[in-house]
């Protein structure tokens, strides 16, 4: 059974481990909708859902015809994310509070490893290093050219060949290519966000706003959450324009009918103690994660945004 990671933090009795998982969730927009499934060994193999079996009309005394199906196996593994929290021992010592000197640095590398989160979840390349998993732009394939390209293989498109600027048309083929119903959020760079409000305003209306399901102020756009996610980048390359372009992910979030997270056991928080080379305390956060996609036709990639 998967879960949030806002309902782990409620269950852990672990004050130090408590305030990691809030500061993941506070710093990540994913983590804040994704759920974790936790598994047993190094990885898993899953069955990925690529096309529905079909139904027919029948006459009385007609034959039927079977039709199963269509699923691919799938392996995900997991990763080790993680980052040390050092603690020097003179401010430490003559810091008012030691608990809270300690509290800082720690949620300090916890911030990091949201942020080292986050990247992979949207970029993670496992030729390129093979100690990330497979984010969704990797997993997703090369972008096509036009919105009718998209297939349970290839869920990348651009506008056009080299890019365009967004337009409210490809916000919609992003969000009708989720399947089934709307994507439960919409990820991108500040500056995509920046011109879908423009262009909302242009044509008269404005991006929602409302309180998302952690009581926090939130853009929607067509009653979907908008995440803004810095590791979304305003620099990729699309064609012959380089350097100028960006993606907007919509996503399906669901264990068996979505983008799932993997992970053997909790994140952690465990005290190493004092070092020999250096005058510290070390506290080692360390987490086995990766990421599972049930179904591909859960997300899809609008990739070529120019300014």
């Amino acid at each position: 059974m998967a879960f949030l990671l806002a309902d782990a933090a409620k269950l852990t009795q672990n004050m130090l481990v408590r305030g990691v998982i809030e500061t993941l969730i506070a710093e990540s927009s994913v983590l804040q909708y994704l759920p974790f499934l936790t598994v047993t060994g190094s990885g898993v193999a899953y069955n990925q859902e690529r096309q529905l079996a079909t139904a027919e009309w029948h006459a009385v005394n007609d034959t039927w015809q079977d039709s199963e199906l269509g699923i691919t196996q799938a392996v995900a593994g997991l990763k080790i994310l993680g980052g040390d929290a050092d603690v020097d021992s003179f401010l430490q010592q003559t810091y008012a509070d030691k608990n809270d000197i300690q509290a800082l640095v720690v949620q300090s590398k916890a911030k990091s490893v949201a942020y080292a989160f986050n990247q992979a979840f949207f970029y993670g390349d496992s030729s390129r290093d093979p100690n990330q998993f497979d984010g969704l732009a990797t997993q997703a394939g090369v972008p096509v050219a036009g919105y009718a390209g998209l297939d349970a293989t290839h869920r990348a498109f651009a506008a056009t060949a080299n890019g365009a600027p967004l337009a409210l048309d490809q916000m919609d083929q992003l969000i009708d290519a989720v399947k089934p119903g709307k994507p439960d959020a919409l990820f991108m760079s500040k500056r995509s966000r920046r011109k879908l409000s423009n262009l909302r305003r242009a044509s008269g209306n404005l991006l929602e706003t409302g309180v998302d399901a952690f009581g926090r102020r939130a853009m929607f756009y067509d009653g979907i959450p908008i995440g803004i996610d810095e590791n979304i980048a305003d620099g990729e390359d699309q064609g012959t324009s380089t350097g100028v372009c960006s993606s907007i992910f919509a996503v399906k979030f669901g264990f068996q009918t979505g983008v799932c997270g993997l992970q053997n056991g909790m994140i952690s928080a465990l005290p190493v103690g004092p070092l020999e080379t250096k005058d510290a305390v070390r506290t080692r956060i360390k987490w086995y994660v990766g990421l599972a996609i049930f179904r591909p036709i859960a997300y899809a990639r609008l990739a070529g945004v120019k300014d």
